[in-house]
């Protein structure tokens, strides 16, 4: 698909930005994660039915987590989470928003903030992921057909003024990592419309030795499966999910100018403000590590609101 205004494809490829695969497991290993995967995934599907009907919603979202964590730990990957989630009050939507890079990003948000994900069209027909999406109310997204695109930001900002959690990925296309995107502003109108705030996550893979791991990168013509066979077949893989200061809604009045304040925060660049982050949370159960640059948000520049229909 070629890139357009409101479409973006990534410049990422494999051939360019996947970087050799790191320390390998031996075949054994291998074999025995495609199976201890395949299984954590069936348990998952037959559960997840009595599961969404049954248990109350603070329940459900930690077996969900459990259930992700799991999954990650069945391809070989650990998880490290600097702190974890902020409170936040009951019944109040929040838009999750993270880079983009590999099919990994869905399951390591779900294992730390559970929400409904917005996804790209195509991934209804993938196997196994396809069903978890539709079972999890995944809103779709037709990146082709742009005067749909507005009936998607309403959906978002029904779910939002619900209550719900939704999770959006806002790059439009997957990154290898080294690159990353800009943010595309469609989706925090629908924060703006419903009153929500913005929650920033900053998805990095690392190797043992703490450089960064290109092997997860699901980028241009790569196929689900050459991405799922680097993952299973890496040694020492570790996926940080870094859970930064929430945006509370008001702070910004222009879809774009949201959309920038998150992306820098997730990009760690420190700005000229005179209202700083808020104070460090308690370290989170997976693992402490500690985060080595501060984020702080810049002051809002106040401007009128711009209607949903002309979204760019």
């Amino acid at each position: 698909m070629a890139a357009t205004w409101w479409s973006p494809v990534s410049p990422c490829t494999p051939q360019e930005c996947v970087t050799g695969e790191g320390p390998l497991v031996g075949r054994l290993s291998r074999l025995v994660r495609y199976a201890a995967a395949l299984v954590v995934l069936f348990i998952g599907v037959v559960l997840a039915v009595p599961v969404a009907a049954l248990c109350p919603p603070a329940l459900r979202d930690s077996l969900v987590r459990t259930w992700m964590r799991s999954v990650a730990a069945a391809f070989g990957m650990r998880i490290r989470v600097p702190a974890p989630p902020a409170a936040r009050e009951p019944g109040r939507g929040l838009l999750v928003v993270a880079n983009h890079v590999s099919w990994m990003d869905i399951l390591l948000i779900a294992a730390v903030i559970p929400g409904r994900n917005v996804a790209k069209a195509e991934i209804r027909g993938w196997p196994v992921i396809g069903p978890l999406c539709v079972l999890g109310r995944t809103i779709f997204i037709d990146r082709e057909r742009f005067r749909t695109l507005p009936d998607t930001v309403a959906e978002v900002t029904e779910a939002l003024r619900g209550g719900a959690t939704v999770v959006a990925f806002p790059e439009g296309s997957t990154w290898c990592g080294r690159e990353e995107g800009s943010y595309r502003g469609a989706l925090f109108q629908a924060a703006l419309n419903a009153g929500a705030d913005v929650q920033p996550v900053r998805i990095d893979y690392r190797l043992a030795d703490g450089t960064r791991a290109t092997a997860p990168a699901f980028v241009g013509e790569d196929t689900l499966m050459d991405s799922v066979r680097r993952v299973v077949s890496g040694r020492g893989l570790t996926a940080e999910v870094a859970v930064l200061p929430p945006i509370t809604a008001g702070t910004w009045h222009d879809r774009r100018a949201l959309a920038r304040a998150a992306h820098d925060a997730a990009l760690r660049i420190e700005v000229p403000a005179a209202r700083q982050p808020a104070p460090a949370r308690p370290v989170e159960v997976i693992e402490v590590v500690e985060v080595t640059a501060p984020v702080v948000i810049p002051s809002p520049v106040v401007q009128p609101s711009e209607p949903a229909a002309s979204l760019p």
